[in-house]
């Protein structure tokens, strides 16, 4: 398919959907699937049909519209229905062209709406995510094929590094400055290509979101880079439990291979990109690069040292480019809009939206993209609607079990790559989970250090050893046994784990003890000298004496 092909199958595909008078999206996305979205959908196409109305009235599944705490959500023209079953058919229909009944209507104005500047996410909620014409007709694959036709690999590579586009997997390592490394690198003829989809922090959910939602916006980044790169074949490293991700993604890339826009001589040039799928069996390491490239090779997932580095020795040994979805997200805005477009978004040295997952003790749980530099307090209380039944907030965690624990007199504070290092906690992928006074900041440290410890490769000693023994002194800690000794010794051991662990897993186990002993230590000191709980959440061993004997 040529650049003007789809130039002319998109305005084709946009003048049939002109054509209907109303059309209503419902979110076919996992979390709305589960509260039943796809009977919703039945029964408004059955209304549609049954009323003669199926010329002028379109029911349509998409992918998130982003506010999962009222599922089923669906879009009725420009307004919003919350909380919608099949039984509220009839009476949508009924009020085609009208504002919705008072108990299902949501405003576009709302700020969980309003208040988002979508890049990655805007056509989540828009387009059918199982037809590559929606995506046809919402721009899809005109920046890939303006690359291949009209930009050389050195120029692809300019404009993402003019854009300031920095990895959104968690290190924020500079996009243009990796891809120019990989494409200098001497492959022997072979490099690869890699999406990292193992999202597995808790309460994470952003590129699962992406990928049920927007498929083809991946693919079409990945092909981009491997043009940009030099490199003809592509991985989507993805966990089992995504199937809804999976089936989707796998739709995505027959259809766009039949359309010509992945496998041999893509638009008529001499380009080839292939891309496959390869399933995580859900181990948390697999995130980390190295490890993530031993799976795909039938290997046991466990990093290894670098240098090198993947984008000198990556995949069976050949420079490889690893970036996350919504790395790959981010590319055709930009080869389509320009570099500088996406430079003039975000803070000086952060550039860009960031996609976030919404948790917590948060009153609009979701998915939400905002432009960086948006403060905590923005997201958390404008966007989120603050604490649910009027409780009072505690905390914020960013960044999963690498992250750290943000405190109420930080809420202004931009949120950024550095404004968060800063406060001892990162950006990481973008989980987001708001803590009201509730929480008890030593159980959540202790829940986090569980995980590591759980989700550790056993590798390194530092790791394997040092994550079991901070998470017995937290346990101590919560029962009322630990003493200022047990402290000292785990704030010890934060220092020796982060420093000699072999990968990101063991290096940022600490974040969520050290941030937490930062901010909150006065907890940890009522649990040990006044053996009380604060939040009342933890249970104190009736006689510490017998309990250590």
């Amino acid at each position: 398919m040529t650049l003007e092909e789809l130039l002319q199958r998109a305005a084709e595909e946009r003048e049939k959907q002109a054509a209907f008078r109303h059309t209503i999206r419902v979110c076919v996305a996992a979390g709305c699937l589960s509260a039943g979205s796809d009977k919703v959908k039945a029964a408004l196409q059955a209304e549609v049909e049954a009323r003669g109305l199926k010329h002028t009235c379109q029911v349509k599944g998409v992918g998130c519209l982003g506010l999962c705490s009222v599922g089923p959500l669906i879009a009725v023209d420009d307004a919003y229905c919350r909380n919608v079953t099949p039984e509220d058919a009839g009476g949508i229909i009924d009020r085609l062209g009208d504002r919705p009944a008072e108990r299902l209507y949501l405003s576009a104005e709302m700020p969980f709406f309003a208040r988002q500047q979508k890049i990655v996410l805007e056509n989540s909620g828009r387009i059918d995510p199982e037809r590559i014409e929606d995506y046809i007709a919402a721009d899809g694959y005109q920046a890939l094929l303006y690359a291949l036709h009209e930009m050389t690999p050195a120029e692809v590579i300019r404009e993402v590094t003019e854009s300031g586009l920095r990895g959104r997997g968690g290190a924020g390592y500079p996009t243009g400055l990796k891809w120019s490394t990989v494409a200098k690198a001497d492959g022997g003829g072979q490099k690869y290509v890699i999406c990292n989809a193992d999202e597995g922090d808790p309460g994470a959910f952003m590129d699962r979101s992406v990928l049920e939602s927007d498929p083809h916006r991946v693919i079409e980044g990945m092909a981009i880079a491997g043009y940009a790169v030099g490199a003809n074949r592509g991985f989507i490293y993805v966990r089992a439990e995504y199937p809804l991700a999976i089936q989707r993604l796998r739709a995505a890339i027959r259809q766009a291979e039949r359309a010509g826009l992945l496998g041999n001589e893509i638009g008529g040039t001499t380009f080839d990109f292939s891309i496959a799928v390869r399933l995580g069996a859900g181990a948390f390491v697999c995130g980390e690069e190295t490890a993530l490239m031993a799976s795909i090779e039938g290997k046991r997932g466990q990093p290894r040292p670098r240098p090198p580095y993947p984008a000198e020795s990556g995949l069976y040994g050949k420079p490889t480019l690893i970036n996350n979805v919504e790395t790959f997200a981010n590319i055709a805005p930009i080869i389509r809009k320009g570099g500088a477009w996406f430079a003039a978004i975000g803070t000086e040295k952060s550039k860009g939206t960031k996609v976030f997952a919404l948790a917590g003790d948060v009153q609009n749980t979701g998915l939400v993209e905002v432009p960086m530099g948006l403060t905590l307090r923005d997201v958390v209380f404008d966007i989120g609607g603050g604490i649910p039944n009027g409780g009072r907030f505690k905390a914020v965690q960013t960044g999963g079990p690498s992250g750290g624990c943000v405190p109420e007199q930080y809420l202004d504070m931009p949120v950024d790559y550095e404004s968060l290092t800063k406060l001892g906690s990162i950006m990481g992928s973008g989980g987001m989970i708001v803590m009201a006074d509730t929480a008890c900041m030593v159980d959540v440290a202790r829940y986090f250090m569980e995980f590591c410890m759980t989700e550790s490769c056993g590798k390194c000693v530092p790791c394997r050893v040092g994550t079991a023994q901070m998470y017995g002194l937290l346990t101590r800690i919560t029962k009322g046994l630990a003493t200022a000794e047990d402290l000292q010794l785990l704030e010890d051991l934060c220092d020796m784990v982060r420093n000699t662990s072999l990968c990101g897993l063991g290096q940022s186990a600490p974040n969520p003890v050290s941030s937490t002993l930062r901010y909150f230590r006065d907890e940890y000191l009522a649990h040990i000298a006044g053996r009380t709980c604060p939040a009342g959440k933890c249970e104190m061993v009736a006689d510490p004496e017998k309990e250590v004997a």
